[in-house]
């Protein structure tokens, strides 16, 4: 039997150690997670009933392999209905699955509505070009964008930088007022000094035009059966599963115990073993007990590069300095609840929502002087996120910043007060004393960042992928902006390099990088 560690217990962990189990039964394999939770930054954290998801979770994929397999794990129960509330009537589960019997395993089908929060105004995210918009910005601004943009087509900037990136796409005006703020506040850095990749993964084919094309492709009649194609920004559907998105990982992680895997929860990594042939032999783990040595013949890790570079013995002083040097950026999330009647930002669209609330998953802010990178209303994620959906809206404020600043030692109550009281700024409430409760969060390392050592990376790829049974997967083992779906498929691309004993890794590393992988597709 082959021994295979994986080391982390999030999607691309979880995926690869599902995959190797289903699609063989030659490996013995053991999955170390450092905490006691499954999901990774895609877990879900339940305080005192109300469910809160790590950062939004928009299942939504152009991988036929990717939606396959959401689908084994927590079938389609359908659509929402155009009332939220009856999403509470209980319904038959779809059948199949991994446990037909459990009615809560399902996904639900979710509208997509991410606006941006700018100047007490609402703007759709990504822009869009209708009269509500014009409106907000004024005649003034929508001709200054205009102008912008028509000058940023005729004269193409060379990409250096994100700045650069955002610049060609969108204009300098639309620029500075949606781009160049929001993206800041992400990084801790301004977007004039961050590498222009960033941009390329996450917009990928989005532009003014982009926007122009899909807004006409509503209007236009489609032949039969055939389908829109749209970039992922735009998308207007998604799937969500009924109890957050950890509820998946759950499920996967039942799944794999089923299949005779191990998964070793409080098992912190600490050291990576390899001989004088460049091959990995053992993992050695900090747990409950002290410390233990496993033996390993395959290593697949989706840990932080960093982390693992610096555990690894014998590497050469270059490849240790790049991946000390590559950044990461932290981010904390409050949970606060409110009474329904308590929150001041009403929906004014003509989609039924829940208690006449706004009806945005998440709510990008783009004010100067607001520290809040953005908030989330999880009553329109799932209505099964919150404990009393009548009567209460749980929102998630999310700030980016660097793990042993200024927040992030912040105690759970210092915190609250400096959050509560960019709600009431920005008029999300009107007073203190109208919250309920609230609940911190902390997440290390959940976005892998673009600038420092980064601008080195290839030459690290090449280390790693030196070493011939390490492979390296998901959002962290790559140090790339994966999105979920791209995550679970650096780990179908390993396990398939596995099993055929492929050496050549190359196609895992190119897992969003290659057109072939873009939404765009």
């Amino acid at each position: 039997m082959k021994k295979v560690i994986v080391i982390g217990a999030g999607p691309a962990g979880l995926t690869a150690a599902y995959e190797l189990l289903d699609k063989s039964s030659d490996c013995e394999v053991t999955v170390l997670e450092e905490s006691n939770d499954m999901g990774g930054i895609c877990k879900t954290v339940s305080y005192k009933g109300n469910r809160m998801d790590m950062g939004g979770h928009r299942f939504f994929s152009k991988v036929d392999e990717v939606n396959e397999w959401w689908n084994r794990m927590l079938p389609l129960q359908g659509r929402s209905a155009a009332d939220y509330k009856q999403l509470r009537v209980r319904v038959p589960l779809v059948k199949g699955g991994p446990d037909p019997n459990k009615e809560d395993r399902v996904m639900l089908t979710r509208r997509r509505v991410s606006r941006i929060f700018f100047k007490h105004k609402f703007f759709d995210y990504p822009i869009s070009l209708k009269f509500e918009t014009i409106a907000n910005m004024g005649f003034f601004t929508t001709m200054q964008v205009g102008f912008s943009y028509l000058a940023s087509v005729i004269h193409k900037r060379e990409e250096k930088s994100l700045e650069d990136f955002y610049i060609n796409r969108f204009g300098k005006k639309l620029y500075s007022m949606f781009f160049e703020r929001y993206t800041e506040n992400l990084w801790g850095r301004h977007p004039s000094v961050i590498a222009p990749d960033w941009g390329s993964q996450r917009v990928k084919g989005l532009s003014i035009m982009a926007i122009l094309k899909d807004m006409f492709g509503k209007l236009l009649p489609k032949r039969k059966g055939a389908q829109r194609h749209v970039e992922t920004s735009l998308i207007e559907e998604f799937k969500y599963p009924k109890l957050g998105p950890g509820q998946l990982w759950d499920v996967t992680a039942d799944e794999i115990r089923k299949k005779g895997g191990k998964i070793l929860t409080g098992h912190h990594v600490i050291g990576l073993h390899k001989d004088e042939n460049n091959i990995l032999r053992s993992v050695e783990v900090e747990c409950a007990e002290g410390k233990k040595t496993l033996e390993a013949d395959v290593v697949i890790s989706s840990m932080p590069v960093k982390d693992l570079v610096h555990g690894m013995n014998d590497v050469p002083e270059d490849m240790r300095s790049i991946a000390e040097g590559l950044p990461y950026r932290d981010y904390i999330t409050l949970g606060v609840l409110i009474p329904t009647e308590k929150l001041l930002l009403k929906n004014k669209t003509k989609m039924k929502t829940i208690s006449n609330i706004i009806p945005d998953n998440w709510v990008y802010v783009h004010d100067k002087g607001i520290e809040m990178g953005r908030f989330q209303l999880y009553n329109n994620w799932s209505p099964y996120m919150v404990k009393d959906l009548e009567h209460t809206v749980w929102i998630g404020l999310e700030y980016f910043c660097q793990e042993g600043e200024k927040w992030w030692n912040m105690s759970e109550e210092e915190f609250a007060r400096f959050a509560i009281k960019d709600m009431i700024r920005l008029g999300i409430i009107a007073d203190k004393a109208d919250v309920l409760d609230y609940h911190e969060e902390k997440v290390k390392k959940a976005y892998p960042a673009y600038f420092d050592t980064y601008s080195r990376m290839d030459e690290l790829v090449e280390y790693l992928s030196s070493i011939e049974n390490l492979y390296c997967v998901g959002r962290n083992g790559q140090h790339r902006y994966n999105n979920l779906d791209h995550s679970m498929c650096t780990s179908f691309e390993a396990v398939k390099n596995i099993l055929n004993g492929t050496k050549d890794k190359s196609n895992i590393w190119a897992v969003n990088t290659e057109s072939g992988y873009h939404e765009s597709k």
